[in-house]
């Protein structure tokens, strides 16, 4: 008998969940409003959605430049940011004007950064979503972005288990070309073993074999690194690196594990090798030069112009001589 009201117990609990969940996502449905919601919802191209300071709306397609599409209402965005909030038991106010999160599952789980005054001088936010098709290498190609050598150059290698550093400013598109250079690794080795580290769900894997670990407030990067190792991963992928993490990944590429895609923000493929010396020495005061050029073969900088992206250069990494690291341009 006590069985049967504990499972009765937990079936209400289960159901009382979902009606909140429900409530909720209909709540967020009207204060985004029908326009947000049919882009984040029903649009497969759309990246981003931002709303500025002044109130204006914007959205990013997939390989097309930003376009202003509307106005959110102060009190409307404030409205949606308090109740986006509360799914975390928590409060965006004056004293905590920041809330980085990511949205319930009936938005897709889109990654939600918001900001209210004093900070900013208006309510203000980014929605972040997987496209709902991956842009490939031959889309970069035909659109323009991407030269044909600098394309035959990432083909070789992926398939010569090259590990490819991408790097680019904030917004230039490096997770969209990271799932680009991903795809094509499931197309050319269907049977590898990937495993995916992110902080933030935002990597498309279409391989059959792949494990994917999030990183959190108790276990950081650097932790599920040490644990991929045991995972009997084929390549290992890093959503991005942003702290000593990055002395573990080198590690790893180094030790058995080619092959892997990572991403880091730098404005150009040399910059982008002082940018690991940076996040290395986080972690240790040793110099790692020769750890960094022997794990990192290939860089594929990337950077916004004003009407796309442009694949900057593809650079080889061919050691460092004591003073400098070696690299060829492609």
């Amino acid at each position: 008998m006590n069985d049967l009201v504990a499972s009765a117990g937990l079936s209400s609990i289960f159901q009382n969940r979902t009606e909140h969940e429900k409530r909720i996502a209909e709540k967020l449905k009207r204060e985004f409003g029908p326009m947000v919601c049919g882009l984040l919802l029903e649009d497969h191209r759309v990246i981003e959605i931002m709303l500025n300071p002044d109130g204006v709306l914007w959205v990013e397609r997939l390989g097309q430049p930003m376009e202003r599409i509307g106005v959110m209402a102060a009190s409307q965005a404030e409205s949606l940011m308090g109740t986006v909030a509360s799914t975390l038991k928590t409060q965006i106010t004056a004293e905590n004007p920041i809330l980085e999160c990511e949205l319930p599952p009936a938005f897709l789980g889109a990654r939600f950064e918001a900001l209210i005054p004093p900070v900013v001088a208006g309510p203000t936010f980014a929605i972040r979503k997987k496209a709902g098709e991956v842009f490939t290498l031959p889309n970069y190609v035909a659109s323009g972005i991407m030269t044909s050598a600098q394309f035959d150059a990432i083909q070789w290698g992926v398939r010569n288990r090259n590990n490819i550093l991408v790097v680019g400013g904030t917004g230039t598109g490096k997770t969209t070309l990271t799932n680009a250079i991903i795809d094509d690794i499931n197309d050319a080795f269907p049977l590898d073993r990937l495993v995916v580290i992110e902080d933030t769900g935002e990597l498309q894997v279409r391989s059959a074999n792949t494990v994917v670990l999030r990183s959190t407030d108790l276990v950081d990067m650097t932790r599920l690194l040490k644990a991929t190792l045991r995972l009997r991963p084929d390549r290992i992928v890093v959503g991005e690196v942003r702290d000593g993490a990055a002395l573990a990944l080198l590690k790893a590429w180094n030790t058995g594990h080619p092959g892997g895609v990572a991403t880091v923000h730098a404005n150009s493929g040399p910059a982008g090798l002082i940018r690991m010396e940076q996040l290395v020495g986080e972690a240790t005061v040793a110099p790692m030069h020769t750890l960094i050029a022997e794990a990192v073969n290939l860089i594929v900088s990337i950077e916004k112009t004003a009407t796309s992206r442009r694949i900057k250069e593809v650079v080889k990494v061919l050691g460092h001589d004591g003073a400098k690291y070696i690299t060829q341009p492609i």
